[in-house]
């Protein structure tokens, strides 16, 4: 879990949300669930967990990884800086409605107050919230609404693919806009636009202090015009950005944001090394809470004076959301990796129980599906109608797809490790690769079989090394390579890598955006999450089936299928999860009795006690 998770947890990642019932599908909703009905219904005051009289006021620090040169996050150029989102309206823009934080599949109101669509799902129509408005006064309009849909649509990787088949948003009067598909069926899209990010078109449009014209295809550091609780106060380019809750803000009583968004202000920090960043949180005063992947470091390295002394608290969070792949993932894009033998080889190079017993202080479980920890995963051999659905492609599919249990190696005696890397070799042997020398080479060209693996910071190196080793015992040359954050993720958003480890989050109800990792068009579309670069017909086609799926059991089993066709082509070689939140923070703040077990720590409920921070001033001169 990385620092932008916990900032970013509280707006949720990006659920795809279903009608309860076609009965509602004429009327105005506030809230839907396509898991049966929200726990709120259609009246939601604010989330059951959250002090809804929490105090407003103090500072919330946070450390973040690199730099950043743009307050655009809407496009491929440029590092966004901490508090914005590729995706969403991160802490300056609201957006239509709000995902929920405690529940998966539910969106409540914001931008929008309600929402209609009709029962064939040719369209939706938002009205909006007559109070919602800028950080200027003025009104947040239809017209806002349409010019942000059209120019996210065009220079958004993400929105270009999430709302792919909505052909037009037209304005039925100042409040009311109606967004029209170019398909009928998909059960989804009505409720996914409520995902959109809202922005002024009055501002972008405008000139600058200088009287020059504002682009938004273009990177900028001027500090954009907002809508939502905080608006940026000052920065220091590539190293500091301060924000500030912007006190009239419109929306503070709606229920997604009572007793939430507490801080008065929030910092961030950047810092180049992740070692360094620790040090500055067990010194306090640039990090309040610290997020922790490193299972060494959360078991060995918090025995610091501050946590003997209870003023650094170190916690678990349950957290039901966390249902990812994390993996090594190989860019099909290259020819070294177009060979699935070759993908499958790498696959049984992998010791995960190694890995987990002298690394990972045995705290993490192997992950076996890209759905992992929900229904959605499969399991088994496939049956009923994922095996009916699967058959469609009978002949473009491995033929024990269809007979065996997808099954990972496993190491878990002296004599699995010989086992399984003469498999590897085996394979790599049918894809045209042989042992000379100890040299893993072509055997017709005598090319030796390398590539690099790409990595940002220490941990890149904890994670990569176990692997390296076993290839190494097989001829196989791969070499790690960091490089400064910045220019990792400009070399990952133009898919210019052979490896890198990363997570691929899902949705409780997937549907659009399995375009944006999977399909072929995305493939080739730089900023995409498809970093395999899986160009696969049947891919394409279950992502269909996905997406247009009749109701909660077909889902299912289209799920089902289209995770087994990915495991199958061995594109990532998946590692591990654990269900739980690492969390250790500066006793500083007030935190209500409960967190939501769907996110696990929601930050945005907590607030500054201004009590324990002063006593921790008294102690540490560092913690403000």
């Amino acid at each position: 879990m990385t620092r932008s998770t916990v900032r970013g947890i509280a707006w949720g990642t990006a659920a795809v949300l279903f009608a309860v019932s076609n009965a509602w599908s004429a009327d105005w909703q506030t809230s839907s669930s396509l898991l049966g009905d929200s726990k709120y219904g259609q009246n939601f005051q604010h989330y059951d967990y959250v002090n809804p009289d929490a105090p407003k006021g103090g500072t919330l620090n946070t450390v973040s990884p690199g730099t950043f040169d743009s307050f655009n996050p809407y496009i491929v150029r440029g590092t966004p800086a901490a508090g914005f989102g590729a995706f969403g309206g991160g802490l300056l823009y609201d957006t239509l409605m709000e995902q929920s934080v405690d529940e998966p599949s539910v969106s409540h109101a914001l931008v929008a107050e309600a929402y209609k669509y009709p029962d064939d799902y040719s369209s939706a129509t938002y009205r909006l919230n007559p109070a919602a408005k800028w950080h200027d006064g003025q009104p947040i309009t239809a017209e806002d609404v349409i010019w942000s849909f059209n120019v996210l649509k065009k220079n958004s990787p993400q929105y270009n693919r999430y709302y792919e088949n909505v052909s037009e948003a037209v304005a039925l009067n100042d409040h009311e806009v109606e967004f029209r598909f170019d398909q009928k069926g998909n059960r989804e899209l009505p409720k996914i636009m409520g995902d959109l990010a809202v922005l002024p078109k009055h501002w972008w449009e405008g000139t600058d202090a200088q009287g020059r014209k504002r682009d938004i295809t273009q990177p900028t550091l001027e500090p954009p015009l907002g809508s939502a609780a905080y608006r940026i106060e000052s920065f220091k380019p590539g190293s500091e950005i301060v924000w500030a809750r912007v006190p009239n803000y419109w929306g503070a009583k709606l229920p997604v944001k009572l007793g939430r968004e507490n801080f008065d202000k929030r910092r961030y920090t950047y810092i180049q090394d992740e070692n360094a960043a620790f040090v500055a949180f067990t010194k306090g005063g640039l990090e309040d809470i610290n997020p922790e992947n490193s299972s060494r470091r959360w078991n060995t390295a918090y025995n610091f004076p501050a946590v003997q002394a209870g003023d650094v608290i170190k916690k678990e969070f349950e957290a039901s959301s966390r249902a990812f792949m994390q993996g090594y993932v190989m860019n099909t894009r290259r020819p070294l990796f177009q060979d699935v033998r070759v993908r499958q080889a790498l696959t049984y190079a992998f010791d995960f129980e190694t890995m987990n017993r002298t690394v990972l202080f045995n705290s993490s479980k192997r992950t076996s599906s890209y759905y992992v920890g929900s229904e959605l995963a499969s399991s088994g051999v496939p049956q009923g109608r994922e095996l009916e659905i699967l058959s469609e492609f009978k002949d473009k599919l491995p033929p024990a797809l269809l007979t065996e249990p997808f099954k990972l190696p496993v190491y878990d005696t002296p004599q699995a490790e010989r086992t399984n890397l003469r498999e590897a070799v085996r394979l790599l042997g049918e894809a045209g690769w042989a042992i000379k020398g100890r040299q893993m080479v072509n055997a017709k060209t005598g090319e030796v079989f390398r590539f690099q693996m790409l990595g940002k910071d220490a941990t890149d190196e904890v994670i990569f090394n176990p692997l390296i080793t076993n290839l190494r015992k097989i001829g196989i040359q791969a070499d790690l390579r960091i490089v400064d954050p910045t220019q990792y993720v400009n070399r990952v958003n133009g898919f210019d890598f052979d490896m890198i480890t990363t997570t691929l989050p899902q949705s409780d109800s997937p549907g659009n955006e399995q375009r944006d990792y999977w399909s072929t068009r995305a493939a080739d579309a730089q900023g995409s999450r498809n970093y395999s670069g899986i160009k696969n017909p049947v891919v394409d086609a279950l992502i269909d089936k996905v997406i247009f799926a009749k109701d909660r059991d077909e889902l299912l089993a289209t799920t089902h299928a289209l995770d087994r066709v990915l495991l199958w082509n061995f594109y990532v070689i998946p590692q591990y999860h654990r269900p739980e939140v690492w969390l250790a923070y500066w006793n500083k703040f007030g935190i209500p009795a409960k967190q939501p077990t769907y996110i696990g720590p929601d930050v945005e409920s907590w607030w500054v006690d201004p009590e324990k921070e002063k006593a921790l001033a008294a102690k540490y001169r560092s913690v403000q």
